[in-house]
């Protein structure tokens, strides 16, 4: 047997459904991210925002890519995870 109990408590429980549905609404919002630079044209600017601030600077628009089809993969998997 697991050392665990093996039935969570309420409050687990309700905490684990906040965390996948934040998480869920993240995964949607990064599959439009990857979508939309996947159809823009080659020639098109792409911006990206500074962390904490409203700062933006040009981007390369590949790399901007496999940047966000990175964090789409590893959200997955902590979804999968929860």
């Amino acid at each position: 047997m697991s050392s665990k109990n093996s039935q969570p408590t309420e409050p687990e429980t309700q905490e684990e459904l906040a965390q996948k549905e934040e998480l869920n609404k993240k995964i949607k919002e990064q599959k439009i991210l990857v979508d939309e630079l996947s159809n823009l044209r080659k020639n098109r600017r792409v911006y990206t925002q500074q962390p904490n601030s409203n700062i933006f600077f040009l981007a390369d628009r590949g790399e901007t890519l496999s940047s966000c089809k990175k964090d789409l993969d590893n959200m997955r998997k902590e979804y999968q995870d929860i």
